[in-house]
């Protein structure tokens, strides 16, 4: 059985390199947000998102991906009826001073659409900027990233959240390269306004503007992606899709998601994947050294 031959990078960040390749890295989630689809409210005051985040850590995360505003299915992200810039980085920032307080060697991600947050965050010690749109929401966002010469997560979005549930799902056979061929333009545009591409990293985007099945076959397609020359990141922790096809009271169980995400990554791994975003980093810690091991076997 022959699996995905992982590339080797050295992915430049603020003030440092992370070896990607040789083993998958962990990133720890962490949601300082009343409203995100998994865990919302369970960390939404500074202490105890803090206090999460240093678990992570000790759980074995090799970075954290630190948010203030839910962009799940449906939410108001990028539209005038979303939460202020200032009230994101109330949530933030001093989440971001703390962890940096405990762990000053702490690699820490903002995950923002906002060019504003992006400064602030990399201001307050933050190496990588994820923004799920890809540059797309905030026309100031890659030229941001390539002043502030940040290390800086591509991502393929189709339209905003509030759209997504009357989206017409896409023949299945042709989303991957749909997303393919817009992602790789997204990088493009990304590199033209200066962010190096040694900064970047790219991200299929899973649930993000894509249907039930169209990200099943993303997954199946995704060691397409590695032609695209950049390192990969993928995030299919709890998405709706890992649990659509069980029982409702299934469906809502995050303890079966985790499994269901676990197994998902593992193919991801096996597709070429170097990073994973994910709630439960214990048990992707696990699933990430099996699936390395089957690699390093061959």
């Amino acid at each position: 059985m022959a699996f995905a031959q992982r590339a080797r990078y050295s992915w430049q960040l603020r003030t440092r390199a992370l070896p990607l390749g040789e083993r998958t890295r962990i990133m720890g989630i962490v949601n300082v947000t009343p409203d995100s689809f998994s865990d919302g409210g369970r960390y939404a005051t500074t202490e105890l998102a803090m206090q999460h985040a240093l678990r992570l850590l000790d759980a074995g995360a090799d970075l954290l991906d630190i948010g203030g505003e839910s962009t799940r299915p449906g939410s108001p992200a990028a539209t005038p009826d979303a939460i202020s810039t200032a009230e994101e980085q109330d949530r933030v920032l001093p989440v971001i001073a703390g962890v940096l307080r405990e762990r000053p060697d702490a690699l820490l991600s903002v995950d923002t659409y906002r060019a504003a947050t992006a400064r602030a965050a990399v201001q307050a010690g933050v190496e990588i900027v994820n923004d799920v749109s890809g540059g797309v929401w905030d026309a100031a966002m890659l030229a941001t990233c390539a002043e502030l010469q940040c290390g800086t997560v591509v991502m393929h979005t189709r339209g905003k959240p509030s759209a997504w549930p009357a989206h017409a799902a896409a023949a299945d056979e042709h989303i991957s390269a749909h997303v393919l061929s817009e992602l790789r333009d997204r990088l493009q545009q990304a590199e033209t306004a200066g962010i190096a591409r040694s900064r970047m990293v790219a991200d299929p985007g899973f649930g993000f503007g894509k249907r039930g099945t169209e990200n099943w076959r993303l997954l199946h397609d995704c060691a397409a992606f590695a032609e695209l020359g950049y390192p990969l990141l993928v995030g299919l922790s709890r998405k709706g899709f890992v649990a659509a096809d069980l029982q409702a009271e299934q469906q809502g169980s995050m303890q079966v998601r985790d499994a269901l995400t676990h197994a998902a990554n593992t193919a991801a791994v096996l597709a070429g994947a170097h990073l994973l975003r994910v709630h439960d980093v214990p048990g992707a810690v696990l699933a990430a050294a099996a699936a390395d091991a089957v690699l390093q076997a061959g």
